[in-house]
């Protein structure tokens, strides 16, 4: 890319502040940021970062500041029944900007990158600029490296996969499987991310195909890296874990329990939106299995380890993003 990351311009810096906000009010402080860079008023944004590192605030300002509709690029953010435990724009938030792609998908139903990246099509060709923000980082890579068009996993693969992940206690024995039918993708996938790995196993005992060479006939991406400009947040690791932290009692005292107890009658373990992060523990808690300091305890851990997931795979695949680093 032509444009240098670090090139300082004086009008943004005056006129595009980036606002923090901390998530409680006991925390509300307001500081400005100063982008380190210009942002071409014409391409559309990619935003990406862990969770809690301030990227919603960053589109927010960006798309009023610039125009544009933001667009969600996060795995959970789009299910209907969590709101309040996904973090989504409060519907303030989403009255001072278009929003697209979020909780637009029911709690019960499967939602894949393929899904999404069908959905964000019309986004991304349309007229109006997209600023497209999220943690997923698979998302983005399917946005601008493209996706292979693998076909969907029968219900009964996956049932078998669900149940041998609960009988097995892990994902142990589909890897095992997996690192002797299909070397090839065993070595390039998250071998820890259970998700994966599962997804990895489920394509090939439905294709006899292997993930890794569906993915060598890939098609062109819908948004190449070129014709966007790409920002990644970068967070240090103790700031954001204070954030993490914070955030979850907000999410507490803004109706996350209340929320769950709502997903606790259809709750299903093995559902895609089930993975909202603190959802099994708050879900434990309400059946009595734990109290609600354990399930707040295990729930801003999850969290903390799932950020760092998402670090791993930025610092692997987003090199030539634009780089903004936290605090």
């Amino acid at each position: 890319m032509d444009r240098k990351p670090g090139r300082i311009n004086a009008w943004l810096a005056n006129n595009l502040p980036f606002f923090l906000w901390t998530f409680a009010p006991q925390f509300a402080t307001r500081r400005a940021m100063p982008l380190p860079f210009d942002i071409p008023a014409h391409l559309p944004v990619l935003i990406a970062g862990p969770t809690a590192s301030g990227k919603s605030a960053l589109a927010l300002e960006i798309a009023e500041r610039q125009g544009g509709v933001i667009v969600n690029a996060d795995a959970l953010q789009v299910f209907a029944n969590w709101r309040v435990l996904t973090a989504r724009p409060s519907p303030e938030d989403e009255a001072r900007a278009p929003h697209a792609l979020y909780g637009h998908v029911p709690g019960d139903a499967e939602y894949s990158v393929g899904h999404w990246l069908r959905d964000v099509a019309p986004f991304v060709r349309g007229a109006e600029r997209p600023v497209i923000v999220g943690g997923t980082g698979l998302y983005f890579t399917a946005l601008t490296e493209g996706l292979a068009e693998i076909p969907p996993t029968p219900p009964a693969i996956r049932a078998e996969a669900d149940r041998r992940r609960r009988a097995e206690g892990g994902h142990a024995g589909l890897l095992a499987e997996l690192e002797a039918d299909d070397p090839r993708t065993a070595a390039r996938i998250d071998r820890r991310n259970p998700m994966r790995v599962q997804r990895a196993w489920e394509v090939l005992r439905a294709t006899g195909r292997g993930l890794a060479d569906w993915q060598a006939d890939t098609p062109p991406p819908l948004l190449p890296l070129a014709a966007c400009f790409p920002i990644l947040v970068e967070a240090e690791k103790s700031w954001l874990g204070a954030r993490i932290d914070r955030r979850f009692e907000t999410m507490l005292a803004e109706g996350a329990l209340a929320e769950a107890e709502a997903n606790l009658p259809h709750w299903d373990p093995a559902a895609p939106s089930a993975k909202a992060i603190g959802a099994p523990e708050l879900i434990a808690h309400l059946r009595g299995e734990t109290d609600l300091v354990q399930a707040k305890q295990a729930a801003t851990l999850a969290t903390r380890q799932y950020a760092k997931r998402q670090r791993t795979w930025f610092r692997a695949r987003m090199g030539a993003y634009h780089k903004i680093s936290r605090p």
